[in-house]
């Protein structure tokens, strides 16, 4: 098996937020990304038979109540969120064979928050982040191919495909956490700790 980066047909449009995320049609993409999108826009922000996906979970949530967490050793709906943007630019940068380091947070997969104060505006530019990460993927995606997907990326250990539906899965995974620190929360009448 050949491992090569993945280049997106134009570099400009990877980095170009007004691109389209929607899922690419029947006629120009394989069935396999074609599901592997479904996949990906149903665990991130499309209605599907499971529930309540990633956007779903955070939405309405104020910067206390995704402060609160159940102990001090627990994570916090906040940094869950973060934690799910750093791995949706993990998996960016693994299919682009980019070098680590452009997070816009210092640090890698779990990050402390809130970090200074529990401000709205910093809890929404940490939502931003997400969605922003999230754009970026679908984009990343959308120059795929179905050859792309067999292969592994320098770096990795996995295949792409492997990434995507990990990324679907990881999406789900934290969706359904966030759900229960929403119950806890609500039954538990405290404030942040």
């Amino acid at each position: 098996m050949t491992i090569r980066p993945i280049r997106p047909k134009s570099r400009s449009s990877r980095l170009d937020n007004s691109v389209a995320t929607e899922p690419p049609t029947e006629a120009s993409v394989s069935p396999e990304l074609i599901t592997l999108n479904k996949m990906i826009d149903q665990a991130f922000d499309h209605k599907s038979w499971h529930g309540t996906n990633l956007k779903g979970s955070i939405k309405g949530i104020t910067a206390r109540e995704a402060a609160w967490r159940p102990n001090r050793e627990r994570h916090n709906i906040w940094e869950i969120v973060v934690h799910s943007a750093y791995w949706k630019y993990a998996v960016v940068r693994r299919l682009l064979s980019e070098k680590r380091g452009s997070f816009p947070i210092k640090g890698s997969n779990w990050f402390v928050r809130p970090s200074a104060g529990m401000s709205e505006a910093e809890w929404k530019t940490d939502l931003r982040l997400l969605l922003d990460l999230h754009a970026k993927l679908k984009r990343v995606i959308s120059e795929l191919t179905s050859k792309d997907l067999a292969l592994i990326a320098p770096g990795s250990k996995v295949r792409n495909v492997d990434l995507l539906t990990g990324i679907a899965a990881h999406d789900l995974y934290h969706a359904g956490q966030i759900q229960l620190l929403k119950r806890l929360h609500s039954s538990s009448g405290k404030l942040p700790v």
